[in-house]
Order: structure tokens, then sequence, then C-alpha cells
């Protein structure tokens, strides 16, 4: 290296270190993801055991918030805090802690809050509970990590925990932050969906998408056809490696969720204002759900659940039978998931058996209908007109728009963008989640050093470069972008553990692409806060990958 290369390289090293000084001077909160406005001001607000917590209402969600509240701080100060009405609030010149729903706070949103800390008083007012909710997360993060800690003894002796005195004005940019979770290919158990929905709501996503059934496995108890789970459930064998290795580990698998157990993680998410929108795959990606009734098939054969990965020929055949049993699978799983959106899948459908088949043919023949394409469009349309009658909607992966697009349809474009591009230009909604940049099944560093990944390359720093609403919209159709989310597909992803190494810090960043306005974005500040936010997730237990960690 000559003496000028050396220069140069040194000179970039200070420049970037002074650069990040000179964000953490500029920007002293590291909240992620990044508020939308916030005014510093002078002194400290001192936690102790005497802070009491009030409601403005008396309601079970809101204490439910109070409760949430008295949880956190209870690593600061080793007490258990009163929760009472906030009319009593003016009496107590201890510090304390308000949480004021009020329509009138100058946050004109239903997911915005202020966030008001004065040396005596912390203040969190929103119009609805999940700006509430959204506040008190924020109110987290600017507590150092250590609250994170269950037990206040492993917090450090001399914790300082004072917070600094702030206004916060808050707001998110999408409507539709969410991650998606495939427990299908391989089934993660109830405690971790849970930890998985308090990692999302500790960065303020509000949607959960649970993949539940596919060809290697069916994970939802429907009580009218108990053979889905006895049967489409366990597969004999799982691939090791690769697509095409050709080795199998010999070993039964599968598992599945009881309506008991969907029921406690539908409240659960609730409560932290997460909606969890169920995936029912159809017409293909079923080899599960036909080999538990293979008479909703096509043709009289044996049909088995998958054990290694990729797309199968096995699809539902459109005939009345078929139809029926369907609707009764969407009866009971609305019963579960209250989510205005049902997911229907609707991609990676082969057409070969309907080519075959003298019933689709005459389907295809009847309904006027030029094609198998149109039959997919003919399929999906019936199971729409089924779910809207009963106040639901649909949404599906982009292929939905081949043969035709189903009226109310809502389109998550995964192939790129260039179907939600398509879909938004017609009038329909649609949630981005194109696989460049979103899918946390790829690799994220050089593959050679990582963990076993289905491909491709996808970083940090390509999340949060994203851009969920493309150029090529107008401003009125941009408005049916209604936002974006992470996929985490998990064909080679085994454990709870490699979920969370996979999707974070990726979903982390995703988070502030999703919240934060764009033009308050800014990468090397946000790594700075990603470094506070890694020793949070160290002491939560969150098995993250630490490419960036400095």
């Amino acid at each position: 290296m000559n003496g000028k290369t050396y220069f140069s390289l040194t000179f970039f090293l200070l420049l970037f270190t002074s650069s990040l000084f000179a964000f953490q001077t500029a920007y002293p909160i590291k909240v992620i993801p990044k508020p939308v406005a916030f005014n510093a001001g002078e002194g400290t607000f001192e936690i102790d055991s005497k802070s009491n917590i009030y409601l403005s209402e008396n309601t079970g969600e809101m204490q439910f918030l109070g409760e949430y509240v008295a949880d956190l701080i209870y690593s600061a100060t080793w007490m258990h805090h009163d929760i009472l009405s906030m009319e009593s609030a003016e009496e107590d010149t201890n510090a304390k802690i308000i949480l004021d729903l009020n329509t009138d706070i100058g946050v004109d949103h239903p997911e915005g809050y202020m966030l008001s800390i004065t040396p005596k008083e912390i203040r969190i007012s929103a119009q609805e509970t999940a700006g509430l909710f959204y506040g008190i997360q924020t109110l987290r993060q600017l507590f150092p990590p250590a609250i994170e800690h269950e037990l206040p003894s492993m917090a450090a002796s001399n914790q300082d925990w004072s917070l600094p005195v702030i206004e916060i004005e808050d707001y998110p940019r999408f409507e539709y932050r969410g991650m998606h979770l495939d427990v299908a290919r391989h089934f993660f158990p109830v405690e971790f969906v849970k930890k998985y929905i308090d990692l999302l709501a500790m960065h303020k996503m509000n949607r959960f998408h649970w993949h539940l059934t596919e060809d290697q496995g069916w994970r939802i108890e429907i009580k009218k056809y108990p053979k889905l789970t006895s049967v489409g459930a366990w597969r004999d064998s799982t691939l090791i490696g690769h697509y095409g290795t050709g080795t199998y580990d010999n070993v039964r698998y599968g598992g599945f969720y009881t309506q008991e157990e969907i029921k406690e993680v539908v409240e659960y998410a609730q409560q932290r204002h997460i909606t969890v929108i169920p995936e029912i795959e159809l017409p293909g990606h079923s080899s599960a759900a036909l080999a538990a009734y293979p008479q909703f098939g096509c043709f009289e054969k044996e049909y088995h659940v998958q054990s290694t990965w990729g797309v199968f020929e096995d699809i539902y055949c459109p005939k009345e039978e078929t139809f029926s049993f369907l609707e009764d699978v969407l009866t009971e799983v609305m019963e579960l998931f209250p989510s205005k959106y049902i997911h229907i899948g609707g991609d990676e459908a082969p057409k070969a058996q309907w080519e075959e088949s003298q019933i689709a043919q005459d389907v295809i023949e009847r309904e006027e209908l030029a094609d198998e394409h149109e039959l997919q469009s003919y399929f999906i349309g019936r199971i729409e007109q089924f779910l809207n009658s009963h106040g639901r909607q649909i949404i599906g992966w982009d292929e939905i728009l081949e043969g035709g697009l189903a009226p109310q349809a809502t389109v998550m474009s995964w192939r790129g963008e260039a179907g939600g591009i398509e879909a938004a230009k017609m009038g329909h909604d649609v949630i981005m989640t194109p696989w460049g940049s979103n899918y946390f099944d790829h690799y994220q560093a050089n593959p050679e050093t990582e963990p076993l990944a289905i491909g491709g390359f996808t970083t940090v720093e390509d999340v949060y470069f994203y851009e969920p609403v493309p150029e090529e919209l107008s401003e009125e159709e941009a408005k049916h972008v209604l936002g974006s989310q992470g996929n985490v597909w998990s064909e080679y992803i085994h454990s709870g553990d490699k979920v969370e190494y996979m999707a974070y810090p990726r979903a982390t960043a995703l988070s502030e692409v999703l919240w934060t306005p764009v033009e308050y974005k800014n990468w090397l500040e946000f790594q700075m806060r990603l470094q506070t936010h890694f020793e949070r997730l160290d002491i939560l237990d969150v098995n993250y990958a630490k490419h960036f960690k400095n």
C-alpha cells in the first residue's frame, strides 16, 4: 500500500467515524423506527419506586397498557407500580406516567401519538389505544437497553435510569407494516410465535402474515376435517441440504396448532395491536390437504405430504365438492381470525392436471373460459365471493392477476414490483414484498460462511434502501400501496433461533422503511442507532445476525 492510498483510507475512516459521532450528537435518541419529529429539552425525568401509572379511561385495553408499562419499569425500580385513574393524577407530586386517550392531541392519525417527558411527568397521548401502545414502544427505547431484563437483579447496580426531557410527535407512513412466517415447511411452537409477535410489536409492525398450509404440511386444526392434521400435518422425511441433493433424513416430521392455540395467539397479537392474517393456500400448494382428502383432486391417485421443496403438480379440482370443502375450511378459519383479510395464496399453481382433467375442461366450457389461467381466476373468484359474503376480503400473491383479477382482491407483489404496479393501476390495493429486498430467507452475507439458505442475496442495507412506492405510479395510484412486509420462508430454517438470525436486523431496517417518512431516513445514522438496538436484542435473547454490529 503506497502512502497516498494509506492516507486516503485513513481519511475515509476518520470521516466515517466523525460522521457517526456527528449523527449521535445531532440525534440523541436511539429509537427504531425513527420518530417523525422531536424536540429535546433541558433536564431529566427520574423514575422511582413511588411512580404511579395513571389511565384516562378504565377499560380492558387501557388496563392492559397500564400493566404493560408497569412490567416494563419493574426492572428499573424493583417495585410493582399502582395503576390508577387519571382523575387523581394532579394530587400526585411524585414522578408519574400518564396514558391519555384523547382525540384532541394535534396528531390526526389512528396510530399516531404524542410523547411528552418533563422532569416530573411522562405523558403519552393518542386518539386510539394503538397510538398509546406505539408511544409505549418509543418510551421503552428511550430507556437504556437494561430495561429489557425480566429480573431487576440482572441490571448493573449503577445503571442510570433517567430519561431526557423531550417532546415527540409520531405516526406511521404506511398502514400495512408486516412480517410473514412460514410454519408449514418447518413448524414453530406457540411460545416462539408469541416471541416473534413481541418483536414485531417492539418495531411498531401491525400485521403478522401466518403461512399455515403447504405441500409439506397443514398446520391448522379444522374440526370438520380431522385428517387435515392427523394425516396432512405429517411428512415421512425431509430433504437434507439444497434442493436436488436427493438426500433425506427419513424422520417423520410435523405438528399443528389446535384451535385453542390459534385463539391464544390471535388474542396475544391483538393486545399488541397486531392483526394476524392467515394464509390457506389454493388452488395449488395443496399436496398435504389432498393426501388427507384425495377426493378433492381431479384424479384417483395416491397423494403424499411432500418431503422436498419446490412446486408440485397437485392442485384442487374445480368441482362443487371441492368448493364446499374449502368453504367449510374457511368458515372455521374465519371463526378463529377476525382479520378483514384472508390470504388465499394463488401462487405457483401448475395447470397440467387441469389440462388433463375432464372435470376441469367441462368447467372451462360451461363458464366460457379461454384457458386454464382463466379457470384459476374463476376458482379464486368463487372463493372471493364466499369470503366477501361474510364481510372478508382476499389477499393473493401476484399470480392471481393471471387470467383476470378478482373484483375486490388485494395483490401481494412478490415477483418484483410489476404485479403490484399493474394491480395499483387497475385500482386494486397492493402490498409490496418483492423477493429482491423483502425475502429474509435469502443469504445476507457471503454464502460460503453463512448458514444454509435458499439462495439470493439481501443485506440489511438493501432492505433499508427499499422504497415501497414505485416511481411508475401516479400520486393517485400510489394511494393503493398499503405498505409492505418481509417474508420468512422456512424450507431451510429449522428452528426459532435461525428464524431470528434470518429476520433480524433486516426486519428492524424494514420497520423504519414502513414507519418513518422517507426524507427523514439516514443510513449512517440508522447504523448508529442499530448498535444500541443490538444491546436490546441481546438481553431479549434474540439470535440476530451480527454482520453490522460494531
